[in-house]
């Protein structure tokens, strides 16, 4: 089986519906084979929007990078009333973003972007629960070149495990970014950059 982050014609759908529930919101998910976290919501992603929204203004334009079917983003712009850009470079991804975002009601647009190249706009907000087994390569580009698409004051809010190489990468970012974490939970660090 291909990994989440490629795109197999070949791959069948065995769809499945997954819930979430925050506070007085309850969302129901469709997902399917092939696409990240297919049969739950992953707790890192569950402990990125929840930090988030403890922390976060509503009513942002945000880009969900890397989005799978869409949970970051879906409940991020209900919850906060937010604008929600959505990409991933997964075909299958995509077409199950359009659906969650359709069946929830959701004030999102999901499209195919291979990282930033059909990006265009600039967003108060980048978040995403890189792909790490795609390779560092693409996880630090999320990371690095999300600043070029935030608008000034802009900030890039990212999840990563400690075993992943979460300390190695906040030095690495320091650079280019302001670098806090905002919470720490089984291993996982919800990191915020602000834009230098």
């Amino acid at each position: 089986m291909g990994q989440y982050f490629t795109n197999d014609e070949n791959l069948k759908s065995e769809y499945r519906n997954i819930v979430y529930n925050y506070k007085e919101y309850t969302f129901n998910f469709t997902s399917d084979l092939g696409v990240f976290s297919k049969d739950r919501i992953d707790y890192a992603s569950k402990l990125l929007i929840e930090t988030y929204f403890e922390n976060a203004k509503p009513e942002r334009k945000i880009l969900d990078v890397g989005c799978g079917y869409g949970f970051i983003g879906v409940t991020l712009s209900k919850i906060t009333n937010s604008y929600v850009d959505m990409i991933d470079v997964n075909k299958r991804a995509i077409h199950l973003s359009n659906l969650n975002i359709k069946n929830n009601n959701a004030n999102c647009n999901a499209f195919i972007s291979n990282i930033y190249e059909n990006i265009k706009d600039k967003y108060d907000v980048i978040i995403s629960n890189p792909p790490i087994r795609a390779g560092k390569n693409v996880y630090m580009e999320i990371i690095l070149k999300a600043n070029e698409h935030l608008k000034e004051n802009g900030e890039f809010w990212f999840v990563m495990n400690k075993d992943q190489g979460a300390k190695s990468t906040i030095e690495k970012i320091k650079d280019v970014y302001e670098v806090n974490v905002l919470n720490k939970s089984k291993g996982f660090f919800v990191i915020l950059c602000k834009k230098r």
